[in-house]
């Protein structure tokens, strides 16, 4: 296999872009509750809108790619990037926010589905498994970082200090709303990517035919077996989870223990991103040890105590409590999409796409959660994250895969 070792670090950059532009909306929710008087309930439509472009274009992304190739619809994906930070940027007001972020959203989505097995090409087969784990390195690097740029942007637009960037951020950004600022830099970087990838000869991958994704009636066929289901439930739960306590973790410090979402909010999402990077390290060598059940079940029981502490603890504790459970949750996303691949002989392609339009529990859990915190308080709103921890924690009772994960002192078995 001529491998490219080029294309690999440019995967990369796109994993940490990709990242950088999805992961930023647990900071900036407290702004744009002050910034255009939301409730909390209307709040929640900021994720909603965002991830539920994922269950509308998981499928199809894979049908276009199919037809067009990868470089296409990667650059198509990055152009809608650059349309919706743009729009949003020059029309700073809710209504647009929501458009925005739906087409930002349709467009990580695309990118989702592009890059892996292009990436499994570019580095070669056998380098798959650790390239991927790097990729999610670059990933959580990059939510751990952007909510540092965040703060600063905030801190800095407006406030009297100059230099280039400042100077132009200072013309374009309204008064009262410095973290518009960030939509002109999710706009720069998804224009310069666009200029990079355009000129990287990228060539049409050859799928293989568990990669391959179906339509018609392989789709509907598959959305009734009971395992795709129960699967299905998991991502969706896990996916909830993650953006469910990401986006509402600043909210929360301010409003019980009157903390600053822009410096003391920014730095306890900035450590969920970055203890759930390193829990995905740790996780790699638990499940050469442990069976992947075991460990999606130690890490579901911490992840409930962690949550636990982090709702009804002091401001202490929360700010630790909230980046633990980052560090619980990391193993969660790799072990279910592997059960559930192991528990089907074929169609893994087809499956795949299905799995990654569960990712619209990211949509829906952190707007359920707003919607309740209106009713009857935030911190109860966040208590729905029991149900979504609570089947993620029954998964590692009732999986039973075809073949087990390999492990040093038991080999790979059979389910």
């Amino acid at each position: 296999m001529n491998r490219r070792p080029y294309l690999v670090v440019l995967i990369l950059i796109i994993f940490f872009v990709i990242s950088f532009l999805t992961n930023i909306l647990g900071p900036i929710i407290p702004d744009l509750i002050s910034g255009f008087n939301l409730s909390l309930g209307l709040a929640g439509f900021i994720p909603f809108s965002f991830f539920i472009a994922y269950g509308v274009m998981s499928v199809p992304a894979g049908l276009l790619i199919d037809r067009f190739s990868e470089k296409p619809v990667i650059l198509l994906s990055f152009g809608l990037a650059f349309a919706g930070a743009m729009l949003f940027a020059l029309f700073p007001v809710f209504s647009v926010a929501l458009i925005s972020l739906f087409l930002i959203g349709i467009g990580m989505a695309m990118l989702q589905v592009a890059i892996n097995p292009l990436l499994r090409e570019a580095g070669g087969e056998a380098e798959f498994a650790f390239n991927s784990v790097l990729a999610q390195v670059f990933f959580g690097g990059a939510s751990y970082l952007s909510p540092w740029l965040y703060s600063y942007l905030v801190r800095t637009v407006h406030s009297g200090e100059s230099n280039w960037v400042l100077d132009f951020l200072n013309r374009v950004v309204p008064h009262g709303l410095n973290w518009i600022s960030l939509y002109w830099v999710f706009a720069f970087t998804s224009l310069v990517m666009i200029a990079i990838i355009s000129r990287v000869p990228i060539r049409k991958v050859k799928l293989e035919d568990n990669e391959k994704i179906e339509s018609g009636k392989v789709i509907f066929r598959l959305l009734k077996n009971k395992t795709i289901q129960l699967y299905f439930a998991g991502i969706f739960a896990y996916v909830g989870t993650e953006q469910g306590i990401a986006n509402w973790i600043s909210k929360f410090l301010q409003t019980y223990h009157g903390l600053n979402p822009e410096t003391a909010g920014a730095s306890a999402v900035s450590g969920f991103w970055g203890l759930l990077t390193v829990g995905c390290l740790l996780g790699l060598l638990l499940l050469k040890v442990a069976d992947s059940r075991k460990v999606l079940i130690g890490f579901s029981l911490f992840a409930l105590i962690s949550l636990t502490t982090a709702l009804i603890g002091p401001a202490g504790w929360a700010v630790i409590a909230f980046p633990a459970c980052g560090f619980f949750l990391s193993v969660m996303w790799s072990v279910i999409f592997s059960l559930a691949l192991n528990s089907l002989p074929d169609h893994h392609g087809t499956f795949s796409g299905i799995l990654c339009t569960a990712i619209i529990g990211g949509a829906v859990v952190p707007l359920l959660i707003g919607l309740i915190g209106d009713l009857i308080g935030l911190r109860y709103g966040m208590m729905v994250l029991y149900l979504t921890l609570g089947y993620i924690f029954s998964i590692g009772f009732w999986a039973r895969p075809l073949i087990t994960n390999s492990t040093v002192l038991g080999g790979e078995k059979e389910g």
